[in-house]
This record gives C-alpha cells, structure tokens and sequence, in this order.
C-alpha cells in the first residue's frame, strides 16, 4: 500500500494557501497551519499562532516538504500599526518554522517560503531577473530584505530552500481580479496613474503548478521568481481587461484621485503604480512550461471564456 507524502502549508488557508492546496491534495497529503480557529477542524487544518514553535516539530517530522506563506496581507494602509504587523506576522512565523525544522529527527527535505517581487526596484527600464535583479528602497522592500534574511538564516540546516518571489497571482476566487472587474464594470478600467508602470502577473493554475514544479525538481534552489513570462505596462493590461469584459468605455484614474480612493477603501497606491517588470529566468531556464504564458489568454480562462487565438487587430500603441 502506498503512502502519500505529506505536505504541511503554513498560512495554507488564505488566498494563496487555497489554491496550492487544490493543487496538490491529490498527490500529497495536505496538512495546513491556520492562525484563524474558527477555520481549524484538529484535522487537516491546525490551529497555529504564527509565533511559537512550540509542538510544530511533531507536525512536520516526516513530512516531504513545508511550504510557508504566513503574513499578514500588505492590502491596506502602512499606519505603524499595520507596519508593525506586517514585519512581525512575516518574520516570527518564519523563525518560529525554522527553529522547529531544527528539533525534527526527519526534517522535510524542502522548504519553500514566501517572499515577494516587490523587493525589485521601480523598473520601467529593463526587466529584473534573479540574477541580476535590483532591489528598491522603502517600507515594502524593507520587509522582504528581512523576511528573506531570516528564512536564509537557516541554511545550516541542510534542508532544500527555495524564496518564491511571486508577482501578482491572478485568481477566480480572490487577489485583484475583483476590484479590476468592478473598476472596468463601472467605467473606470482606464489606464491607472501613466499607464506606463508594468505590470508583472502570473495566472493561479501556474502559480500552483510553478510550486508543484519546484517541489519536484531539486536542482531548483535559492531565490526564484514567479511570474509569467510577458509581463505589460498597466495600460494595456487595462484595454485587454475591458475587451475581455465587453467594456468599451475606460476612464483613466490619475495618481491623485487613486490616493484619494486609497484612503476611502484602506489600501495603499503602491499596489498599483509601482512599476514590477519581473522575468522567471530560472522556471524558464529550469524547463517550466506555462499554461498561461500571456495576458490575453489568462484573461479569456479568468473571465469563462475559451480561448481562441485573436482575430481582433492588435492594441493600438500606448
């Protein structure tokens, strides 16, 4: 009788965490750390308090992998409080996972943690890659310096570690598609701020492959960067958003009136305008295949509509 390996998903009951797991319960064994207890059912899903290490081990010894994508949400304003939260949300869970895998008598072979292509500068000049890519400055990239410096600090143990600097995941039950939708429903899927900030995406059927990929293939180590292959400035991002929806009417939302939106419904800016032009050289290099490679088709896939290639002339020019 075979037994399958056992995957534990830490932060595996939110957005992300929910996706993976249609991914792979198939094939593995999913055990998922909540910090939300009216989620938890003793079973599958393991209340965990995102701080303490206290009976981890006994969850993960013996386990194939631990995949970690605990933290609190970077959707909403950087008061100090939410500041606050978000270093420690990341940070603590992270050293409280590590410091258990250190007690485990059979550690998992590979740990994969979150981190975040926003750790990239503002690039609308050339695309940043993992070997050469450069890191901005402010709040965001302070974050994933330290969180990435603390799932590093553990290399001693001697486990496979993989950072996943994700762009942004493109889904059907959650992430930004919703508000995109809205915006573009009601008029105002035009161009936000210049327009010309790119926007770097992965469709969530990839996302989750792309993690499947990585669990499986372990010459696959170290930073990597998880997005689709051709990412666009916002713009067009917008005009093929509209097409899709049948929309022929998108007002443009300059800086000013979006900060003014920020504020009203609790978010910051910089999700929007920071320019993230991100390329997934390792995947590429590594021999990943996307399903979902461009913007048209993931689009056609997210919104129900079946894929066919375009008999449409192009976009016009930006």
């Amino acid at each position: 009788m075979n037994t399958r390996l056992k995957i534990v998903i830490a932060g595996g009951t939110g957005f992300l965490g929910q996706i993976l797991d249609r991914e792979l319960r198939d094939n593995y064994e999913i055990i998922i750390l909540s910090t939300h207890k009216n989620k938890c059912d003793n079973g599958k899903i393991v209340y965990w308090d995102g701080m303490s290490s206290i009976g981890l081990e006994t969850i993960m010894d013996g386990a194939y992998a631990l995949i970690n994508l605990s933290g609190k949400s970077v959707d909403c304003r950087y008061n100090e409080k939410n500041k606050r939260e978000i270093f420690a949300s990341r940070l603590n869970s992270t050293k409280a996972l590590g410091n258990a895998l250190g007690k485990c008598q059979n550690p998992p072979a590979v740990w994969i943690n979150s981190a975040s292509a926003t750790i990239y500068r503002h690039a609308e000049d050339i695309p940043m890659k993992e070997s050469d890519g450069e890191p901005g400055e402010g709040f965001s990239v302070e974050v994933c310096k330290q969180w990435e410096a603390m799932f590093f600090s553990f290399s001693h143990l001697g486990i496979r570690q993989v950072a996943l600097r994700t762009a942004i995941v493109l889904g059907k039950r959650g992430g930004v598609m919703l508000p995109f939708r809205n915006l573009a429903r009601f008029g105002l899927g035009g161009k936000m701020g210049k327009g010309t900030q790119m926007f770097s995406w992965i469709h969530e059927k990839d996302f989750a492959k792309s993690v499947k990929f990585i669990l499986e293939n372990n010459n696959i180590t170290g930073i990597i960067n998880i997005a689709a292959p051709n990412p666009i400035p916002n713009a067009e991002f917008m005009k093929y958003l509209r097409r899709e929806m049948g929309v022929n009417i998108g007002i443009p939302l300059p800086k000013a009136l979006l900060e003014i939106g920020a504020v009203l419904i609790q978010t910051e800016t910089e999700l929007i305008l920071k320019s993230r032009w991100v390329l997934p050289d390792k995947l590429l290099n590594s021999g990943f295949d996307f399903q979902f490679p461009n913007i048209q088709k993931a689009l056609k896939e997210l919104l129900n509509v079946s894929y066919v290639h375009y008999a449409q002339p192009p976009l016009k020019s930006l």
